[in-house]
């Protein structure tokens, strides 16, 4: 499995010391001070703070202007003085997808080719036949001359070279579709089934019956649906493989490798096998999570529409007057488990239809407050509705559509043991053999500092970590109140080093020369309330995203978590630590006995950062989240504008 990210670069000490003793320039003194102390992050770490600003360069036009440094017009370009300066975060992007090409048919020179790659799994039978001869399909080759199908430009490129290198038929046999045809276009058809589109995959079969008279017009009948299949199998391959669009160019929050797909060589494999059905759906991700999905989409599409619809801003306390409460007590009714329908089942059989919040109700909505992951505090708000009444039909295919989608954005083997981090769910969870070993309450990014959505390797576990300050807080945050009070930092636990590596006294630099570049490195010490708690579980990468415990323990307890300044806080910090070093929690408590130290997963975990406001839990039930970021919107302007592409007439 491929991950993400810039991994550990540990640095000798004769080099460290050469610099030291020889110097740098004041720009690196950031650079050297997260060498020393960034526990292997070239990257500046958030920790609670504002991630960096994205510096690749973008073709895609912010929806909202954003640059990474922005300055008042007072101030001089040279970075210094007294005017404001921020450091922003990533941007979101329109998207636009690319047009359709026509396939230029021209080109497709039919001399022989070296043999291509083909999938091992689905090797040739020795009773495949050849469809036509190679001098047939020379001729049949005239009938394209004014052909006009249209194709992603790789798809295009890809169906030349193929047919220049292997001149034949995959999909036609004698005069008509063969078997392989019809298994290929019955899969596409299915597509709605995975959450796709099927009109994006349509092909028209050419009639079996047909005349043996006009031979020339069946021929170029028979080529033009070759192509056209073709090209629209290879398009249902990218999708399944990869998904329809380009999370990348979606927004900087984004961050996937890309999955290659040769394209040619699937032109191959399925020339050259009687298992088309089965190939094409091995390529949709094969891991539990997709096919959970898969289920509860054709459980939804296939179930009637709940009568019962509660207003989602019902807001109502003990006492209070509603007529939604009702409703909202027959959907707690409808789903009473053995133990809850022992416990509150007469109350509800005996206040069903109260319009009024009874106080004898309140003990039951604490109760599946609770049994929601809910704080349980007895107040019926948007959340309690949400959670309790659930989300109506529509939005629950909507949101069910859009996770297929992110899941074709990840490896097809999530691998394990692995982490799994769901943000609108504000959980983690640690997952080995199919079983869920740990799940605890997180804190993910606030809208305005929003958590990145990605995929990387857990490497290390620091214990009482240092937290090195990033340089978007320096500036944005305390940069400000330095240039009022210079020893701010020596009062409030900070040490302060300089190019080379040396620690002075915050109060000795002037603060006010520096603008959005500052040549210092700024680090708090491991304390009770040091912004990282007790420790930090690396998986290093360019946003610069961890885990890590925190102070601020009463966070936990709020429904809402969306809190930080991005990076993911615990609230068992301890159990993750364990549970990734392969441990106890007794082991971990004892390493924080002795001091900062750092320790190194000794296995491959992966760690997924991921944003699915629908998603299956352990037991393959689907659950539903609210659209923190409101990302689903985007996704979906995203798919809406690869729609339009692809059927321009619609």
């Amino acid at each position: 499995m491929k991950f993400l990210g810039n991994k550990a670069t540990v640095m000798p000490l004769a080099a460290i010391a050469a610099m030291l003793a020889f110097g740098m320039p004041q720009a690196d003194a950031q650079g050297l001070f997260e060498r020393l102390f960034g526990g292997g992050i070239r990257h500046t770490p958030q920790g609670d703070f504002p991630p960096p600003p994205s510096r690749q360069k973008s073709r895609f036009k912010p929806n909202a202007t954003a640059p990474a440094v922005s300055r008042s017009a007072g101030n001089k370009r040279s970075g210094g003085g007294g005017g404001a300066v921020q450091i922003s975060s990533p941007s979101y992007y329109t998207y636009k997808s690319d047009p359709l090409v026509r396939v230029d048919f021209s080109t497709l020179a039919v001399t022989p080719g070296p043999a291509m790659p083909q999938d091992a799994a689905f090797q040739p039978s020795s009773a495949t036949p050849s469809s036509v001869t190679g001098a047939a399909f020379r001729e049949a080759i005239a009938g394209l001359g004014d052909y006009e199908l249209y194709a992603e430009k790789d798809i295009a490129k890809a169906l030349v070279a193929y047919y220049s290198a292997n001149p034949d038929f995959i999909w036609v046999t004698g005069a008509s579709a063969n078997s392989r045809a019809q298994d290929a276009v019955r899969v596409l058809g299915e597509a709605a089934s995975y959450g796709l589109t099927p009109a994006d995959y349509t092909v028209e079969v050419p009639a079996a019956s047909v005349s043996t008279s006009d031979a020339d017009a069946r021929l170029k009948e028979l080529v033009r649906f070759e192509m056209a299949l073709s090209a629209r199998v290879l398009r249902y391959v990218h999708d399944a493989q990869s998904g329809r669009v380009d999370p990348n160019r979606m927004t900087g929050y984004y961050d996937f490798p890309a999955k290659p797909l040769d394209m040619e060589g699937v032109l191959k494999t399925l020339a050259r096998t009687q298992q088309a059905r089965t190939y094409l759906e091995s390529r949709h991700p094969q891991n539990v999570e997709y096919q959970a999905l898969r289920v509860e989409l054709e459980s939804l599409q296939a179930s009637a529409e709940d009568e019962i619809v509660v207003d989602p801003k019902l807001l109502l306390k003990p006492g209070e007057t509603s007529p939604e409460l009702p409703k909202l007590l027959a959907k707690i009714a409808r789903n009473l488990d053995d133990e809850m329908g022992g416990a509150y089942g007469e109350i509800l059989a005996r206040l069903a239809t109260s319009e009024v919040y009874d106080p004898e109700l309140v003990p039951v909505i604490k109760a599946v407050q609770k049994k929601a992951g809910m704080k349980g505090d007895g107040v019926i708000g948007p959340r309690t509705v949400a959670a309790l009444a659930g989300t109506s039909k529509v939005d629950k295919i909507q949101k069910v559509k859009v996770a297929l989608e992110e899941l074709r954005w990840l490896p097809s083997d999530l691998g394990s043991p692995r982490v799994f981090i769901n943000q609108p769910a504000f959980t983690a969870s640690y997952i080995e053999n199919g079983e869920e070993k740990l799940k605890t309450r997180a804190v993910i990014g606030k809208t305005t500092n929003q958590t990145s959505f990605f995929y990387d390797q857990v490497e290390q576990v620091d214990f009482h970590p240092y937290w090195g300050v990033p340089q978007s807080i320096l500036v944005n945050e305390m940069l400000p109140r330095l240039r009022r009070d210079p020893g701010y930092l020596d009062r409030a636990g900070y040490e302060v080093v300089n190019a080379r590596g040396k620690r002075i006294p915050s109060s000795s630099v002037n603060w006010g020369a520096y603008g959005a570049k500052i040549p210092y490195g700024v680090r708090q010490l491991p304390s009770e309330a040091n912004a990282l708690g007790e420790l930090k579980i690396l998986f290093p990468n360019k946003h610069a995203i961890y885990m890590h415990d925190t102070p601020q323990k009463s966070f936990f307890q709020r429904d809402m978590r969306a809190l930080s300044h991005g990076c993911v806080r615990l609230q068992d910090p301890r159990g993750m630590a364990a549970a990734v070093l392969g441990t106890s929690v007794d082991y971990i408590a004892e390493k924080l006995k002795h001091g900062h130290s750092t320790e190194k997963v000794a296995r491959t975990i992966p760690v997924y950062v991921a944003y699915f406001t629908a998603w299956p839990d352990i037991s393959g039930n689907v659950e539903y989240f609210h659209d923190v970021y409101d990302r689903d919107t985007r996704l979906q302007q995203a798919l809406d504008s690869t729609e339009a592409v692809r059927s321009p007439a619609s």
